[in-house]
């Protein structure tokens, strides 16, 4: 009997593990070992960068907010190497910006997250709320105020701790089906990701599918469908969690990322978040070679992003992390044969300052070093 019973336990033991993972993400069930070695990367295909000049003008009307997941300075200058270059390279403002949270040293993603959204240091954990549980108002929610569209673009889960801070307010990122449910009564104009899970099939019973299709939403479940799409508004969600790694997902985040400046461009213009969700899944798991194909493609859509602003003339772009992962650091490698070998120090979270990037009108106003939610209030002062 005790024996039956110590077996069932640990049944349910690694039932709950399993699943905790799944549903809090702390570990991607995707990050799985695609390379030959977890230490070292070399870049068989190089792609391409862009070449663009930033407007002469000062008028803002579009913002683009590109944050890497667990994106520091280490994973930049890996993948610098690799590739030969990267978009980020036609950055010519750079600014630094601290990290830490209300209560922690080390940030989580969601208190991270909170601050560049909201202007607000907050407890790790917490989706856009003061330590003392009082909403604040997200950068997406003061455009849509000023009559701006706003969109967010991830690969995550659309539910996850950094799109979640921009269009829903709760005490713990675990509350992921009340901000899916605050999500579609958001006002949001664009929404792509993962996530299927929190609109469809949900254990209370609650179909966010008809009631976001009610509200006039197109929701769509595969990136032909949403590449499709006319008009907006637009939920398209592309897996049940989070989207596929980079090898495997293909394009969607490039394309979901041109859909979004179709759908969100109009006269009084809008805020964009797109971030690059698993590049911290790769940190977090000691593999370099899934850091650095997610922050290729977090570059890519970069390029993407650079050309339609330089058209444009009146985007300001801005690139930071939320916080760095892994405690990477780059021991070895070639730039001649785009080969690297790096160290990790942790699995977690490091408490390491970031580089902020900003291109466009107002750029100038993202030199020097300053906090993460100093950089929320900058572009604030620019949503107009």
């Amino acid at each position: 009997m005790r024996k039956m019973f110590f077996i069932a336990s640990l049944f349910l033991g690694f039932a709950y593990v399993a699943n905790s993972q799944v549903l809090d993400r702390d570990r991607s069930k995707y990050a799985v070992n695609n390379f030959a070695e977890d230490d070292k990367y070399v870049m068989l295909e190089p792609y391409e960068t862009v070449s663009v000049q930033e407007p002469k003008g000062k008028k803002v009307k579009n913002i683009i907010f590109m944050i890497g997941d667990g994106m520091g300075l280490e994973q930049i200058s890996a993948a610098w190497v690799c590739n030969g270059g990267l978009n980020l390279d036609n950055f010519s403002k750079v600014g630094i910006q601290r990290t830490y949270s209300a209560n922690k040293l080390v940030t989580d993603s969601a208190a991270a997250g909170s601050a560049l959204a909201t202007g607000q240091k907050t407890n790790n954990g917490m989706i856009a709320m003061n330590p003392d549980s009082v909403a604040v108002k997200s950068l997406a929610e003061e455009a849509m105020e000023k009559g701006k569209r706003a969109g967010a673009a991830v690969t995550c889960r659309v539910t996850d701790a950094t799109p979640a801070v921009f269009f829903s307010h709760t005490t713990t990122r675990k509350n992921m089906d009340d901000i899916a449910v605050q999500m579609t009564n958001s006002g949001v104009y664009f929404l792509s990701g993962g996530g299927t899970r929190y609109w469809s099939g949900r254990e209370d019973g609650v179909d966010l599918v008809g009631q976001a299709e009610a509200m006039g939403y197109t929701y769509v479940e595969t990136k032909e469908e949403m590449m499709a799409v006319e008009n907006g508004p637009v939920i398209a969600l592309m897996d049940e969690y989070e989207l596929k790694p980079a090898l495997d997902r293909g394009d969607i985040l490039p394309s979901a990322v041109t859909k979004a400046l179709q759908v969100l461009d109009n006269k009084k213009g809008f805020f964009l978040m797109i971030e690059g969700s698993m590049i911290d899944d790769g940190g977090h798991d000691n593999k370099a070679g899934m850091t650095m194909e997610e922050l290729f493609d977090f570059d890519r859509t970069l390029g993407i992003v650079l050309e339609w602003a330089a058209k444009d003339g009146e985007t300001l772009v801005v690139v930071t992390g939320d916080h760095a992962t892994g405690g990477m650091t780059l021991l070895s490698g070639s730039l001649e044969e785009k080969r690297i070998r790096v160290n990790y120090s942790t699995t977690g979270h490091n408490g390491i300052a970031l580089p902020v990037f900003a291109w466009g009108p107002h750029s100038e106003d993202f030199v020097g070093v300053y906090e993460n939610a100093e950089l929320s209030d900058k572009i604030r002062a620019l949503i107009k």
